[in-house]
């Protein structure tokens, strides 16, 4: 059972993604908050699997609740998913460095939504084509940060092969084709990267990636 988290000050949007969430039998709403400190809170309280979290909310705003529940070591557990009808390059890379597990608009159609919780319930971060092509545009134009340069020099050559890979939104069994491997293989690899680098989970090892100038858009060369 996947256990929700529902964040948004908007209690029509909470009904609406409730009823939706409710419907399926592998989906629980544990609990809803109107505002991100509600969120933080309730987020203790009853350790979900997946906070869905709004952005623009009163008192705390999403990105701060995201903040506060990923440094909350007994909150290890919980994956925050942004879901918000601003898809703005701004928003998505402060989501990303908040510590976001995924980026969603609330145009999203409900199909999207459901298998999007799956996803992020398996540890694969939830990056539409459309962002990881905003985040390779955002940092290729930055020189690489020297910290994150440094964390790849611990990769293997075949890790970081695999963490490219992850950047460019591929999937376990997808990089498992791409390199021929087997799907566990691939899992493997992308889980020895994510604690060599001291990842949270696949979208904080995008972001690793890209910081590190380890991923360059075709167009740039």
């Amino acid at each position: 059972m996947i256990r929700i988290l529902l964040a948004d000050d908007q209690a029509l949007i909470r009904s609406g993604i409730r009823s939706l969430l409710d419907a399926e039998d592998d989906i629980e709403v544990v609990a809803e908050a109107a505002d991100g400190q509600q969120a933080v809170t309730l987020a203790v309280e009853h350790r979900p699997d997946i906070a869905l979290m709004d952005i623009q909310m009163p008192v705390l705003d999403g990105l701060e609740a995201t903040r506060q529940i990923v440094a909350d070591e007994r909150l290890a557990g919980v994956r925050v998913v942004i879901l918000t009808n601003f898809g703005l390059d701004e928003h998505i890379f402060r989501a990303l460095r908040a510590g976001a597990s995924g980026f969603l608009l609330k145009d999203t159609e409900p199909a999207e939504l459901l298998q999007a919780l799956r996803v992020v319930t398996r540890g694969d971060s939830l990056l539409s084509p459309a962002v990881t092509r905003r985040l390779i545009s955002e940092f290729v134009a930055r020189p690489p940060d020297a910290l994150a340069a440094a964390g790849m020099e611990s990769l293997t050559n075949r890790e970081r092969e695999v963490v490219a890979l992850v950047a460019h939104g591929l999937s376990n069994d997808e990089i498992a084709e791409a390199m021929v491997l087997s799907p566990t293989t691939a899992k493997t690899h992308v889980s020895r990267a994510m604690i060599k680098l001291g990842a949270r989970d696949r979208a904080q090892l995008v972001v690793f990636a890209f910081q590190a100038g380890l991923v360059i858009p075709r167009t740039a060369g």
